[in-house]
């Protein structure tokens, strides 16, 4: 038994060394933009460009677009596969699983394909064609994420129940979804948002071959052209995504904090 518990503090201390020793080396390198001493100069330098900022706000407000989007398309879906078509589940499922076999660049290349000037529909001849097909293609990236985390959601409600007692009281389908519904599932609503936050903010392809000026084309092309600065930019989205990961365990704490309250 304490040989079993042993092994397993072994394989969790080399899993967090092979994880936190590049992340260490990554910040460390970034220190030494100045010769001689540890400085952060590097994010400093990154920081003060116009061009951080620039893409850093388009990221976010991609962001915020996409997880308003998301909530919109995914919150009615699993309401509705929940309440009235629960044989539709697993095809529902395995169709918000396929982001994750198709490549982001298949998808993209189908929006290019079907979405160019010359098409019926040429979203890619303005910039806000181009901002909402990439606004789609996000979604869809984050549509695993956030379609389970609604559904995990709606799991511990007894959606008949509620909708039957709603409509009973004269409430039509959107005042169920808005004051009923989206209540009870904030919490994991809150999760995949985040989720969703943490994709968007790191994606490249989409952004970079629909032209668009996002935070992942311009930090490969920091790498590109610097040397101490894309590693700041590394250590910055990575305390970008797990500020995420931290707002959702603090969110799911809230939560459970409430409930036990009542």
């Amino acid at each position: 038994m304490r040989s079993a518990k042993l092994w397993s503090w072994l394989a969790l201390a080399a899993g967090m060394l092979y994880f936190f020793l590049p992340l260490i080396g990554m910040f460390e390198f970034s220190l030494r933009a100045r010769r001689g001493e540890y400085s952060f100069d590097a994010y400093a330098s990154v920081l003060g460009d116009p061009a951080f900022r620039a893409t850093f706000g388009y990221s976010v407000l991609m962001a915020l677009f996409t997880i308003a989007f998301g909530i919109l398309l995914v919150v009615p879906t699993v309401f509705w596969v929940r309440l009235k078509l629960p044989r539709w589940r697993p095809v529902i499922e395995f169709i918000t699983l396929l982001p994750l076999v198709i490549p982001p660049i298949v998808i993209v290349f189908g929006y290019i394909r079907l979405y160019n000037t010359s098409s019926w529909l040429p979203l890619t001849g303005t910039a806000m064609g181009t901002n909402l097909l990439l606004m789609f293609g996000y979604t869809m990236l984050a549509l695993p994420y956030m379609y389970r985390a609604v559904d995990t959601g709606l799991r511990t409600i007894d959606v008949q129940t509620l909708t039957e007692a709603a409509q009973s009281l004269g409430a039509g389908w959107v005042t169920i979804l808005a004051r009923l519904i989206l209540p009870n599932v904030l919490v994991a609503v809150l999760s995949g948002a985040f989720l969703t936050f943490a994709i968007v903010i790191g994606e490249f392809v989409l952004a970079a071959l629909l032209n668009r000026p996002a935070f992942g084309p311009y930090m490969v092309w920091m790498g590109s052209n610097k040397a101490y600065e894309p590693a700041a930019l590394a250590v910055i989205a990575f305390v970008v995504t797990w500020a995420c990961m931290a707002l959702i365990q603090l969110v799911t704490r809230l939560s459970k904090h409430t409930r036990a309250q009542r």
